[in-house]
């Protein structure tokens, strides 16, 4: 999987990228992340010393939204580095308005594709022109929402998303029953030592059945765990 990331920021990306699993997974080639910034794509007219990439919104408002010209291409050159013709490339969209990106669609990326493009917005947004843009360049275009809040760029929205679909790339991780969803599904409850743990007089204990090694009882718990928690949040 080949993450191609183009954003303004992109020394936001280094600390979280560089650590942890994460961080082995590009030192191992398991996933391979670039960097695009928009203002590298800008035609510099001769009296502006500043690469813009954003203005005034029609209409009036406050704030400021980027412009279609750089960010469209900065993608043009992503997918002109993508020189495999089986490849298999999805644009996304980072909108506060966009679907809810979610575990079902980070394996579905991570099944169906093997370049994602993320653009992460800044200001008051991106032109929404821009998406009508790159389907006319037949390019496949997701407009995903990490949550229902509104943050100050896309940059935290694409960590979450390289996060969550890595982890589903073989060899991330060392041990796919790692990926404890694919079998109960998302919230199962963990323990480790000690086994009773006490507190202001107070005792907190292991669930017993995790000490049973009764495996087949103990899938069932979990199952029943997850299923208990999923009904409370509805």
């Amino acid at each position: 999987m080949r993450f191609h990331i183009i954003t303004i920021f992109p020394d936001i990306f280094d600390s979280y990228l560089n650590e942890s699993i994460i961080g082995r997974a590009i030192k191992n080639k398991k996933i391979i992340i670039k960097f695009y910034n928009p203002r590298d794509f800008v035609k510099v007219k001769k009296d502006k010393w500043y690469k813009q990439v954003d203005d005034r919104p029609y209409g009036g408002g406050p704030g400021m939204v980027m412009q279609i010209e750089p960010i469209l291409r900065a993608v043009q050159f992503a997918k002109s580095k993508i020189k495999n013709q089986k490849s298999k490339i999805k644009v996304i969209l980072f909108e506060a308005g966009g679907k809810q990106f979610d575990n079902k669609k980070a394996k579905d990326l991570a099944k169906d594709y093997t370049d994602l493009i993320l653009i992460c917005g800044r200001y008051e947004g991106i032109d929404a022109r821009l998406k009508k843009v790159i389907k006319d360049q037949r390019l496949s275009v997701d407009e995903l929402s990490i949550g229902p809040y509104v943050l100050t760029g896309g940059e935290l929205a694409a960590e979450v998303v390289i996060d969550s679909i890595s982890r589903q790339i073989p060899g991330v991780l060392h041990k796919t029953d790692s990926i404890e969803e694919k079998r109960f599904g998302v919230g199962v409850p963990s323990y480790t030592r000690p086994e009773s743990f006490k507190l202001k007089r107070k005792i907190y204990k292991v669930p017993k059945i995790l000490l049973s090694g009764h495996q087949a009882k103990i899938e069932e718990w979990k199952r029943k765990q997850v299923a208990s928690k999923s009904s409370k949040s509805r």
